[in-house]
């Protein structure tokens, strides 16, 4: 179990309790069952003696299915998220409040895509339980050597997550998909400015220590996804489909992200925050260099796949400052 940082926490304590605030005035109020499209829906085989799942059943293009199916299982996991922020951020005070809010918020998600795939028969049932089986009997450790990076990751990941899901709903025909993944990117996105602006506060109390927290998270970054069964082949049909790929991750994640926080110009770093902000430097330029070379494969798999299979992608939109960077 990681040794918490006493003095962080607490430093950080009125910051958290500020923005809790925030995000409880302003965070609305949804409801799953809203999203799901019920009169679609018609009942599996089984005690119900429904229609067994044929691959037939769904008109989702499969890209788009393999992109829902793996939002949905990484938001399955969630009881190990829930043990890895309270272990690292504590379970009282603030901290603690922050920490059962931002899980009965993300617990929404995967019970209105769930919905959302059954009512669609976008997917096989069976397979996507037996899925969610193992993924949730693997778990997730975040292996994070201090609240700073602990911090560090969830900034990154709930807006890698809000992209995931906004550009899934944006590849999707159905309005029905595209409003619900958009009120779900629209969660994500009000995780991530609370995180991001505790960074922000945790940037002024240890620069150095901040910055080179957010390199080594940066520099290393991995989905909670990774575990999943095929992940592999689908991440890269996804990355094709240009719903997540690198240069997402580098344009409209990481850029933007280090711009709201002022990690490049910021200025009297140390020795080691300077050597940090070096290697995101780097990171940056060596992203851009993976992205443009995976382009072009990309390329060649979409001339040579069907055009029901992999679609021309749909471009990303733009937040305003309400709606983060």
């Amino acid at each position: 179990m990681l040794t918490l940082p006493l003095d962080h926490l607490a430093e950080l304590e009125p910051t958290v309790a500020r923005l809790l605030d925030r995000h409880l005035a302003t965070a609305p109020e949804w409801f799953p069952h809203a999203y799901i499209p019920w009169s679609r829906a018609s009942d599996f085989d089984g005690p119900l003696h429904g229609t067994p799942w044929q691959a037939d059943q769904s008109d989702l293009p499969e890209v788009v299915a393999d992109a829902l199916t793996v939002n949905l299982l990484t938001e399955d996991n969630l009881p190990s998220y829930h043990f890895e922020i309270a272990t690292q951020f504590g379970r009282d005070g603030a901290w603690g409040a922050w920490v059962h809010r931002w899980t009965a918020e993300e617990d929404r998600h995967a019970h209105a895509l769930r919905g959302y795939l059954h009512a669609r028969r976008a997917v096989d049932p069976v397979a996507l339980e037996r899925q969610r089986m193992r993924h949730l009997s693997t778990g997730y450790t975040s292996g994070h050597a201090s609240l700073l990076h602990g911090l560090a990751y969830v900034t990154v990941q709930e807006l890698a997550t809000r992209e995931a899901h906004r550009n899934t709903g944006l590849a999707c025909d159905d309005p029905v998909a595209r409003q619900l993944t958009a009120r779900i990117a629209a969660d994500e996105n009000l995780h991530m400015i609370f995180y991001r602006d505790v960074y922000t506060a945790a940037l002024e109390l240890d620069p150095d220590g901040a910055v080179c927290a957010l390199a080594d998270v940066i520099c290393a970054f991995e989905w909670p996804s990774t575990t999943i069964v095929g992940y592999r082949q689908r991440a890269m049909r996804i990355a094709a489909f240009g719903i997540y790929d690198l240069d997402i991750h580098r344009r409209r994640v990481l850029q933007p992200l280090l711009r709201a926080l002022g990690v490049m110009t910021r200025s009297g770093l140390g020795p080691a925050g300077e050597q940090a902000r070096d290697r995101i430097g780097r990171h940056l330029d060596e992203l851009r260099t993976r992205a443009e070379r995976s382009s072009r494969l990309f390329d060649r798999m979409r001339a040579a796949a069907p055009a029901p299979l992999l679609p021309r992608p749909a471009p990303s939109p733009s937040y305003d400052e309400r709606g983060g960077p």
